[in-house]
Formats: C-alpha cells, structure tokens, sequence
C-alpha cells in the first residue's frame, strides 16, 4: 500500500507511478512514456580509464534510479553549464575569494562538493516551480521572478499568494456599496473624490498629485466610467515586473523592481488577513520572538483592524524596511467606503532605476510630516522586542520599530 502526500508536484506523482509501475494519462505516464528519461539535474563527477561521466537525477524517477553516464552521452548544456557553475561557487566560497584554479585532471568530486551541488539544483528547482506558482495566482500582468543567489534558502514553506484582503471570520471588507459616479468624463463635478470631501489624487499622467495623509477615492464597480478611466489606478495591480530576490546582508527576501519607475507611481498593494487589534497583539507576541513582524494597522480612522501579512500576501510580503524608503503608504477607499478598512497602496517617492530594490518605512506615518511622533495614518504595529535596523542608510534610526 502507497499514499500520495497531498499536493504532491507531478514530478513526485511521476515517480510514485514508475516506482509501482502505474499508468495515468493525465499525469502524463503512460505505456510509452514509462520508460522515458529525461535529464533533471547533474549531481556528481567522476574520471574512469580517462573518460568523463556524471551522476545523473532523472526527471520523474526516484534518486535510487541514479545513473552514471559519459559526458558525449548527455544533451544539456544548460544543466551542465549550472554544474560546473555551482561547483565553482562552492570552492570559491571555500577559498574566501581567493583566486579560483580548478584543476582539470580531478578524478572525481568530494562528497561535500557533490552534496552542495545537489542542493543548489533542487534549490534552483522549488524556486522555478514557486516563481510558476506565483504568475499563476497573480491577478496583474506584470512578470514576478525569484532569485537566490546567496543561499540555500527556498521557498518560504508557510506563505500562500493572495491578491486581495482575506478577511478574518466575521470581519466584511465589502460594505456593499451600490453607487458609483455618473460619470462620462472622469473627474467631473460629482466623481468619487468630489463626492467623499476630497479631491482626485491623480494628474493627466496618472501619477499621484495629492500629500500624504490625504486618502485616495477612487471610482467603482458601479461607476459609469470604463476601464481606462484615469482614476482606476490601485485597482489594476501593479503594472511593474518585480524580482523576489535573497539579500546578502541577512535581511532575508527583499524585493526590486526590474522596470525603472517614475516618481509618485503606484507600485504595489500591501494584503494579508483582516484581523481585529485584540488578535494582531496575541500574533505580534510570537512575531516578536521570531524578530519578524507583517502586522500593519489600519489606523486611518481607528485603531479596529490589522492586517497581517505573515502567511497571506503578495509581492509587499518581502519588502523590506527602510530609513530613507522609496516607497509611501496612503490609504485607499474604492469598493469598500469603511474608514476603518482601508485598503494599503504604495507609491514611489522618487524614480527607482531598474534594479533597485523597493522598500518603506515600517514606522511611516499617512501624514505629511514624517518627522513627527505624534502623526496619524497608517503604520505597522508596535512590537515590545526591538529589532535591529539594518536598512544601511545613512540616516537609519539603529531599530525597526
């Protein structure tokens, strides 16, 4: 008797197969294909009577299927280019930067090698299947890519893709609204903005005009206006490709945009679960321990709800604090007019060059003076353990909080 652990990757169900000797078309093992075999990665080498050969991973089979083949045997230059790549970076590594001289006439790798090549090809393997995952449950157009070239760090193992709010049992993140602007022309005398006390936050070129603080109306489902209306911006999703990447300073995931962006663009929404405060103080406790915290209150007109991005979010989850951020926080009211349930938008406080990573201010006030203590808006939960701010500006603060 077998069992396939739930949500199994194909690969796995391809190999339970082979290993009992099933057939299933859907998952592509049939009588033709179940003694197909397909190189996945490369995970030693060795030198026999002066010929080359190396360990091959069959993509589908079980590791004990492990094969030893010559070199003139093998048609993937792309695995072996990433082989001899990651033994490379290995003894560089183990050299401290040293100048690197791989001897040619190595008979064959030591086991530490071996091993740390193996765990670089099924790391580079999670990373490509989650970076998948991610452009499938997206809901913008713009690209999300994944890059680890630091560590052995995969994917985070706890952390689901969201697009929007996920509210917490008996919290409503929709008001059921029923009115939209009459529109033909957005902004005319009784759009969005008008009708809430406020003015459009948006200029021609759809880039943001209003100071922080001020809140962001913008037009609704019900709204006569279309989708090119210049204030549905938000709503959208981020129109940028963004790069989840691994620093190198032991800040963990960062984020950095692989488009140049213009000053006062939106760039991304900041999602999670909707919890009431008294719950986001019972999790802050325990991110405390962890010196981790995704807890970010919605304090625009109370201090009700938070949302927590710890296993629910987007791209925002891995955005890093900053002293000096190019990103701000406002608030946002566009199918849900609840001043308590704003949604999180960023915006670039400056052009961000292509490369550069993205970050905000975990203390960041919705106010127009950022200096002070006793601002109102937006901000992340306090935290009773202080962390150490390693954002590197010159004007850091020492802490995160």
């Amino acid at each position: 008797a077998w069992y396939v652990p739930c949500l199994a990757s194909l690969e796995t169900l391809q190999e339970l197969c082979r290993k009992e000797n099933l057939r299933c078309k859907s998952i592509g093992i049939t009588n033709r294909s179940l003694k197909s075999y397909e190189v996945e990665y490369l995970c030693d080498y060795k030198v026999e009577e002066g010929k080359e050969y190396y360990l091959v991973k069959w993509k589908g089979w079980p590791e004990s299927s492990n094969t030893w083949e010559p070199q003139k045997h093998l048609n993937c230059p792309l695995l072996l280019q990433n082989f001899l790549s990651d033994r490379d970076e290995y003894l560089s590594r183990v050299r401290e930067g040293k100048a690197l001289k791989v001897r040619n006439h190595i008979k064959a790798l030591k086991p530490a090698i071996a091993d740390y090549i193996v765990k670089k090809a099924k790391q580079r393997i999670a990373l490509q299947r989650w970076k998948e995952e991610l452009n499938r449950k997206k809901n913008h157009k713009a690209m999300i890519l994944v890059e680890n070239t630091v560590d052995l760090e995969g994917p985070p193992l706890d952390f689901y893709y969201i697009n929007e709010y996920k509210p917490a049992p008996g919290i409503n993140v929709l008001n059921g609204i029923t009115t939209g602007c009459e529109c033909a022309d957005c902004p005319a005398e009784k759009c969005c903005p008008k009708e809430a006390g406020f003015i459009l936050a948006y200029n021609k070129r759809k880039k943001l005009k209003i100071q922080p603080g001020l809140p962001i109306y913008e037009c609704n489902s019900y709204c006569r206006c279309g989708p090119d209306c210049p204030n549905r911006i938000v709503q959208k999703g981020t129109p940028y490709s963004l790069c989840i990447f691994r620093t190198n300073n032991g800040r963990g995931w960062g984020v950095k945009t692989l488009q140049k962006i213009k000053t006062n663009s939106f760039v991304m929404e900041y999602v999670g679960e909707v919890i009431t405060s008294e719950e986001a103080e019972r999790r802050g406790q325990h991110y405390d321990n962890q010196g981790n915290t995704y807890l970010f209150d919605l304090d625009y007109d109370s201090d009700e709800f938070t949302v927590d991005a710890a296993r629910y979010g987007n791209v925002s989850h891995f955005v890093n604090h900053s002293c000096d951020p190019n990103l701000q926080v406002f608030n946002v009211f566009i199918d849900n007019l609840d001043l308590r349930l704003p949604r999180i938008a960023l915006f670039s406080t400056r052009t961000i060059k292509a490369g550069e990573e993205l970050t905000f201010d975990y203390q960041m006030k919705g106010s127009i003076d950022l200096t002070s203590d006793s601002a109102d808006g937006l901000s992340p939960s306090k935290k009773r353990i202080r962390t150490v701010c390693k954002c590197g500006a010159v004007c850091c603060r020492g802490y995160l909080n």
